[in-house]
């Protein structure tokens, strides 16, 4: 009787890893190389978070999104973020209707956010009333409009891309929001022979496209596996204590914290830290999270919610210099276990 469960959660994770392969190769199919970035995006989607997928122009940040939507069987909606979007053009709005009876009344008109993925695409490039517009939609899964609450379809993932060059008519995204982002993922340039696989898809007249390989109700049931997965209390004292040494003059802080940072991690990021390390684990086929599951989702989950100031701006430090000196300088046996060791 006792073996059951673990039987059980045996299957489970190995399906995981059957169903999570078979997107994977999916997508491999039309996007070339990007390893991390393809699996960073698969873990928001199987932990039930939004990606922020950040690089300049070209990189194929947008082919890989909609190329993830051929993968699945959700819905799926674009929308170009432009400086004169507005909320409604997003949420939708209420339109006046007629009645055959020659009755009018207020319809509501739902806008593109009813979706199940949404590509938000140069997010960066609507005003923040209209970046604004998205917070509810990403922490609540609803819209309110005129008083009345909309409820999104689940699953619900906004994939959102942004250029770091800067531009004119580009606005930096506020701090709020990109707190609701679980990852943020930096897509860097291809390599030689991957740019030489791209020409050969894109120049021959190959045209590769995704199938579907997953449903929502499937990635639900997946959203709950991860949550099942167990991380043992020194485990989760481990990410508790990588979250608060970016916290500037707290107990646990590092000092390029100290040194660097005017606004550390929110309780959020600690979340994050733990979920997308279950997913982790799962793919090693493990049902339990390590000090390495969590150390390699680090940077990922923490490097859009930590604010550097002035010092650090001047010496051109990015925020990934300050987390892996962070990683570096916190212990993976706490100061009160040390000491009791001792």
């Amino acid at each position: 009787m006792a073996g059951e469960p673990s039987a059980t959660m045996e299957e489970r994770t190995e399906e995981f890893r059957n169903r999570y392969n078979q997107v994977k190769a999916e997508i491999a199919k039309v996007i070339v190389g990007h390893d991390e970035i393809v699996h960073g995006v698969l873990t928001c989607l199987f932990v039930g978070g939004h990606a922020l997928l950040e690089g300049v122009p070209g990189l194929g940040k947008t082919l890989l999104v909609r190329t993830l939507a051929d993968a699945l069987s959700l819905d799926f909606n674009r929308i170009q973020f432009t400086p004169d979007l507005m909320p409604a053009d997003i949420l939708g709005t209420n339109i006046v209707m007629e009645a055959p009876d020659g009755q009018r009344m207020f319809q509501f008109q739902r806008g593109p956010i009813f979706s199940q993925i949404v590509l938000a695409d140069e997010i960066n490039r609507a005003t923040p009333k209209t970046q604004s517009a998205l917070l509810e939609a990403m922490q609540e899964h609803s819209v309110t409009v005129g008083g009345t609450i909309h409820r999104l379809k689940e699953p619900f993932f906004v994939m959102a891309t942004q250029n770091p060059i800067e531009q004119e008519g580009t606005y930096p995204l506020p701090e709020a929001q990109l707190d609701r982002f679980l990852f943020k993922l930096v897509v860097g340039y291809s390599t030689r022979d991957e740019l030489s696989t791209i020409l050969d898809r894109t120049t021959r007249g190959e045209r590769p496209k995704a199938e579907k390989v997953m449903d929502g109700e499937t990635m639900l049931r997946f959203q709950d596996l991860v949550r099942d997965v167990i991380i043992a209390p020194h485990v989760q004292d481990y990410a508790i204590r990588l979250a608060l040494a970016t916290h500037p003059e707290g107990p646990f802080a590092a000092a390029a914290t100290n040194q660097y940072v005017r606004w550390g991690s929110s309780p959020r990021g600690v979340q994050t830290l733990v979920l997308a390390a279950k997913v982790r684990a799962l793919l090693d086929g493990r049902y339990n999270v390590s000090f390495e599951d969590l150390r390699r989702v680090y940077l990922p989950s923490l490097r859009h919610r930590v604010l550097l100031n002035f010092e650090a701006q001047a010496e051109g430090i990015d925020p990934d210099d300050v987390l892996l000196k962070v990683l570096d300088s916190v212990s993976e046996k706490s100061e009160e276990r040390a000491s009791a060791v001792a």
